[in-house]
């Protein structure tokens, strides 16, 4: 059995994501697809979806879903590390 002595360092590598967004129109899910394109990181697959709430045959709600999968480093050979941060 191998115990991790504490001065040695687990590396972690955040490799991908994948983002679903909410949007109220295609136009603002073309938007979000597009400056997902000019970020910094490779958007590996996108899809934007339309969906409809309805209530007694009738449509009360409906929304775009937009997902989005980033693709940061290479499993095989990572390049450095990758820091997210979120915020509201």
């Amino acid at each position: 059995m191998y115990i991790q002595e504490e001065s040695e360092q687990m590396a972690k590598y955040l490799l991908r994501t994948e983002e679903v967004y909410r949007v109220d129109s295609e136009s603002e899910a073309q938007e979000l697809i597009e400056e997902a394109k000019q970020d910094a990181y490779t958007l590996t697959k996108y899809n934007c979806e339309y969906h409809e709430r309805k209530a007694k045959g009738e449509v009360v709600d409906s929304w775009y879903r937009v997902s989005l999968k980033r693709t940061f480093s290479e499993e095989k050979e990572p390049a450095g590390y990758t820091y997210i941060t979120y915020t509201d």
